[in-house]
Parts: C-alpha cells; structure tokens; sequence
C-alpha cells in the first residue's frame, strides 16, 4: 500500500496510529477528522496529526449533514436501543466512514484506516459502511494486528515518542463526542457495580447542580423532523445544539446502562444525550395526536429490529433502507408543537397540537356528546368475543 486515509480524531488511540502505520508500512499517511459536533476538541487536530507523521489532515464540518441525514432520519424511527440507548456514537460512524471512503476515492488511496478496537462496535460500522460504498477497499484496523494489549502500552508508547495525549492511567475513560451525545467508557466504569463519578459528565449538568425550578420548551415539527424550538426557526445542526444546551442545564439524557455488542460482549457505559432525549420524548408525543392506531403499532414494531441495524453497522443496507422509506411515509402529518417540561433530570409532555390532529376532544369526552353511540360497543364486543366464546365451549367439553 502506498497511500492510507485515517479516520483521525486527535485522541489516544489515532494519534498513536498514525505514527505506528508510518513505521509499519512506510507509506503515505493521510487524516481524516470529521467535525461532527466536537467543538473544542478539534484545535489544533490538523498540525497534531501532521506532527505525528500524517502529510495532510482534512479537518471538515460535517454538522449539519449529519443533523439533516443521519440523525433526524433516525429520530423519524424512534430508534433507541435496547430501550435505553439513543444510538449517539451508532449513527455518527456511517457518515465518517461515508466521507473517509470518498476521500481515499478523490486521493488515489488503496485503503483506510480505523481506531476501532477488535472488541467493539465501530469497527463493524467502519467496515460494513465502507465495503457497501466501495467493495474493494482496503480496511487497516491496527487493534487487531499490532503488538499493543491495551490503552496502557499507547499511552507508554505516546510517551516515548513525545505525542502529546490527555489520557492518563488514573483516567483513561474512552470517549466519543459528537452532537447527539458523548460516551464515556473503560477506567472505573468497567466495574458495573462502581457509580460513575461526577467528572463523567460534559454534556449535562449533575442534578446537584441543575435549577430548582422547571423549564419550559416548545419543539416544532415538520412531518416529523424537528424545525424550530420556542418559535425560532433553526437548522438541523443548530436545533440539536440549542437543545442540548437547554436540556443539558437541567440534567435531562444521561444514562448508565450495561448494553449487549455486536460481538457478544456486554459493556458498561455512561451517555449523555440531552438534545435528543427531548427530541425523541418530544416526536412520540407528536406522533400520539397524529398518526393512525394501526400505522403507528406498525411502526413501533420495527423500533427494535431498525434500531439493531443502525447499532450494527447496517445504515447503508437494503432492509435499512427500505424501512426508512416506510418510515418517512408515516410523518406525512406529523407537524405540529410539543411543549415539554425539563426539570431534575426529567423530560416530561406538558402538551401538543397539530392542523392534522386525529384526536377529537368531542368524541373522547365523558360528558355528552353526539358523535359516539354507546350502544353501539355491544356489538363490537360479541364479535370480538365470538371466537373465544367457541373455543371456551370446547375447553368446557375437556372439563379445563
């Protein structure tokens, strides 16, 4: 090989590869580091990877992409794993691998490149995007071939040849950061029994520490993607930024969970996702008032089986999209206003309206009305019971 692009962020683990792939190979190392909610993290990331040996570093913004593509689309589903995980780190991995291939592509790159260890997730999120993108790529994973056990031997090795880090032994959490959420993994968190400790949290504020009175916020739809917050028209990356600032204040999207890999591990990890745990609370409240009984118990039923694919690595496969397809369909008419109330750690639904609403105050009232006939339920009941009533008869015959 003489070219290799690397999907580069500047932390631990690629600062340590770029330097490893020009010993090891002796070619042309080029980075990648996409911008997909980051912020701070990525000063400097371009004279870093540089430093350590790359001959150019792309650094590129890819927010809003990423808001309007991969996150809504999947908030659309209401994707959550497991029925805890949001998918915040999921979802980022096809649209970086998307651009890494297009760049090996625009570069005349025979491979790419990847942090991923050989016991998680990404790497099959890495790969299976890329091989369905481009099928004869070339995939260089060092976690599964070099000669380092752990994060301890990198950071040993970064020493030694005076990369700069900011893991330490005494912290060496593994996170990820992007503008659905942040992860934080390993150290002190691989015992499930130990409680995170406070300094696990960027994204959202400790409850301690959040406002003693309740907020209240107003989410507005557009067939199912989220468009304004409190009347303000806003863009995707910058409705995910303003919510999470605003659900982050009051300690809303964190959670600690053990969650079952891909590969068959279980791991313990703790996420905060403060912007899309309104959104997702916010879309379901939405859907409540405007989608069809039947399409809508459809369509939760394939919130397990959509969710795993996006975990798995699947965004780019047929089934993924044929669902999403169907998905998109459902939002004809869900448009409208969810206003939620953010307290303590909470997301609560204090009201929704919608021009499309098929929830009628008229017919769903106690008190009179005209619309509805109760008499007419007798008849629907004996129908219903008929089959159960014939079968009751036969049980009776069995003396069961």
């Amino acid at each position: 090989m003489k070219k290799i692009v690397v999907a580069y962020s500047g932390g631990l683990d690629t600062s340590v590869i770029v330097k490893w792939l020009k010993e090891k190979y002796d070619c042309e190392i080029i980075g990648f580091c996409a911008d997909v909610g980051q912020a701070e993290e990525l000063s400097g990331v371009e004279a870093k990877a540089i430093n350590t040996g790359a001959s150019k570093c792309y650094v590129e913004d890819l927010n809003e992409e990423f808001a309007r593509d991969f996150i809504f689309p999947m908030m659309k589903a209401n994707a959550i794993y497991e029925n805890t995980y949001l998918l915040g780190t999921s979802i980022a991995r096809p649209l970086i691998a998307k651009r890494l291939v297009e760049i090996a592509r625009s570069e005349g790159a025979e491979a790419i490149c990847h942090g991923a260890t050989g016991k998680g997730n990404d790497q099959v999120r890495f790969e299976l995007t890329a091989y369905a993108l481009q099928p004869d790529i070339k995939v260089v994973a060092p976690w599964r071939v070099w000669e380092f056990k752990g994060r301890s031997d990198l950071i040993e090795y970064a020493k030694k040849h005076n990369i700069p880090i900011t893991s330490t032994h005494a912290k060496p959490y593994s996170m990820d950061r992007n503008l659905l959420h942040i992860s934080f993994e390993g150290g002190i968190l691989e015992d499930p029994w130990k409680e995170a400790p406070e300094e696990v949290s960027v994204m959202t504020k400790p409850l301690s520490q959040t406002p003693d009175k309740p907020e209240y916020v107003e989410i507005s739809f557009e067939k199912g993607i989220p468009s304004a917050v409190n009347g303000k028209k806003l863009s995707p990356a910058n409705i995910m930024r303003k919510l999470n600032a605003l659900a982050g204040n009051h300690g809303v999207g964190r959670i600690d969970i053990v969650e079952n890999r891909y590969v068959g591990i279980k791991c313990r990890g703790v996420y905060e996702t403060p912007g899309g745990t309104v959104i997702h609370i916010a879309h379901r409240a939405m859907e409540s008032i405007t989608l069809d009984r039947e399409v809508m118990h459809l369509k939760d039923s394939w919130i397990p089986y959509y969710s795993k694919l996006v975990y798995n690595g699947f965004w780019f496969s047929p089934e993924r999209e044929m669902l999403q397809a169907a998905i998109d369909k459902s939002q004809d008419f869900v448009t409208g206003d969810v206003r939620v109330k953010l307290f303590k750690g909470s997301c609560t639904v204090s009201g929704r309206r919608s021009d499309f609403s098929l929830y009628d105050a008229d017919i769903a009232t106690f008190d009179a009305d005209t619309k509805y006939n109760h008499a007419d339920a007798e008849g629907f009941i004996k129908l219903n019971a008929l089959r159960l009533r014939v079968l009751a008869r036969s049980k009776q015959k069995l003396g069961l």
